[in-house]
């Protein structure tokens, strides 16, 4: 792919993205691009700013390393701008470009596709900044970065999007399947049973509306290293007597917090209240992401004493 020039409008935006860096505590300045562009001229634009990008695709970062400018491939398809903004930033700590805890400021297309035309400043406060590169890799690393992306993703469609204008929460339960069904039973019907495997993918496009449609329904979906929903409607049993939470948090985000401190899986819980998905680990909150209705945060949560013994994914916050 041939690349682009730094036009006028866009040297303009780079100009005033520095600028935004330098006078704030920022780090690096981000771009989301379809195509690759001159990249000695997009180093000279930032001046001295660390430049990151992402794309979709290889070849519209190609050349951009051998630049010395670091690059992330997103492989995300027709997936919206601000969602992709999100597994850019994600990969990008990921691959240790970013640091957890850094402040950035990205430059993308809010409006008109493949017309640069947004900044956003995006800060991965405290809670994020506690997480290692290393943490971030072995998260992936037990639950496939490809799968654990469309399970976020959907999370993040839910909580932005609701359900016919009513708030939805809800809850998926990701990896180690075999022993995430020893902790779980049926809250009543089970909506995917008898479909075969490739009609329960969360890869793919049908299937993601369909879940979108039984997310209301009370309990969890229990969803597999493959990124296969196993099953739906599963109320979570596991004690959270040892578990410390976010203050305000319901019995869905501490059913969450329980099956990963007695499981290796990964929880994704949406708020219904708010639409905030929240990734848990080992017991604890290791991401929270605020919908893009509203402007993206990142946020440390504020610790509560444990609650009682029992634990259930009833649809309360």
């Amino acid at each position: 792919m041939k690349a682009g020039r730094l036009d006028t409008h866009l040297a303009g935006l780079v100009k005033m993205a520095r600028q935004w860096v330098e006078s704030s505590d920022a780090d690096s300045l981000l771009l989301l691009l379809d195509e690759p562009l001159d990249w000695p001229a997009l180093a000279e634009a930032a001046s001295g700013v660390k430049v990151v990008v992402a794309s979709d695709t290889r070849d519209a970062i190609e050349g951009a390393a051998a630049a010395g400018i670091p690059s992330v491939v997103l492989e995300m398809g027709n997936e919206a701008e601000v969602e992709k903004l999100t597994q850019a930033l994600l990969l990008a700590v990921a691959n240790e470009v970013l640091l957890p805890g850094a402040a950035v400021v990205a430059i993308y297309s809010a409006f008109e596709t493949g017309r640069m035309d947004s900044l956003s400043y995006i800060h991965l406060e405290e809670h994020l900044g506690r997480l290692t590169a290393r943490d971030l890799k072995r998260l992936v690393t037990n639950v496939p970065l490809e799968v654990l992306k469309s399970v976020v993703d959907l999370a993040i469609e839910i909580g932005r999007e609701g359900r016919e204008g009513t708030p939805v929460g809800t809850l998926f339960v990701v990896g180690d399947t075999r022993r995430v069904l020893t902790h779980v039973h049926p809250a009543g019907f089970d909506p995917v049973k008898g479909y075969s495997r490739k009609e329960r993918s969360v890869r793919d496009g049908k299937v993601r509306e369909a879940l979108k449609e039984i997310a209301p329904l009370d309990g969890a979906f229990i969803v597999s290293a493959d990124g296969v929903v196993e099953k739906a409607c599963q109320l979570i049993d596991a004690g959270h007597a040892s578990l410390t939470l976010s203050k305000g948090l319901g019995s869905r985000h501490w059913a969450a917090a329980a099956i990963t401190k007695v499981t290796s899986a990964v929880s994704v819980a949406v708020s219904q209240s708010n639409g905030t998905v929240r990734l848990f680990q080992n017991g604890e909150v290791v991401l929270r992401i605020e919908p893009f209705r509203r402007a993206m945060k990142w946020k440390a949560p504020e610790i509560d004493p444990p609650m009682g013994e029992s634990s259930t994914s009833k649809r309360d916050d």
